[in-house]
């Protein structure tokens, strides 16, 4: 087994450097595009969160719930992300573009997928709606990337040991 191989998966990141870094300029230019939006960066990561939950991405949900908590994102907000419309701690401009995000990643019936690009146009505006789009995108190649390779977490050290 080599460097780029593990549990008998091609790390695809590493096998392909070059297309790997790529990537990680258009996470950059997403970025930028998100703050040139006027996202802010705990809606951003929700978007990142609720993806990878969608997807099972064990190593995205790692990242990205690590970075919202950095970013002062709660535990409550975080436990009931899955049943986001059940709830109501999240503003209206986070519901659409949750909205949008499932929709984009799921991929349902033409209808459906109208509805929820209409009913998240009726929050965002049409740079959010591009930026949020964008977001969700970069995540799911991100998450396909991950699990394709089996990137895994690491167990971390607690405040105890």
């Amino acid at each position: 087994m080599t460097l780029e191989t593990t549990l008998g998966r091609v790390r695809i990141d590493k096998q392909h450097r070059d297309v790997y870094r790529a990537q990680r300029e258009v996470a950059k230019a997403v970025r930028s595009a998100t703050e040139n939006a006027g996202l802010d960066r705990t809606l951003v990561e929700l978007v990142n969160i609720r993806v990878s939950q969608i997807n099972g991405c064990a190593y995205c949900l790692h990242v990205h719930v690590r970075d919202a908590l950095l970013g002062g994102e709660t535990t409550q907000r975080l436990a009931v992300l899955p049943a986001w419309r059940d709830t109501t701690l999240f503003t209206a401009k986070e519901r659409a573009a949750l909205t949008l995000a499932e929709s984009l990643t799921t991929l349902p019936d033409a209808r459906i997928q109208e509805q929820d690009y209409t009913e998240a146009a009726d929050v965002l505006t049409e740079e959010e709606l591009s930026a949020i789009s964008w977001v969700t995108i970069t995540i799911n190649s991100f998450n396909r990337l991950s699990i394709v390779s089996r990137h895994h977490v690491r167990p971390q050290a607690t405040p105890d040991q």
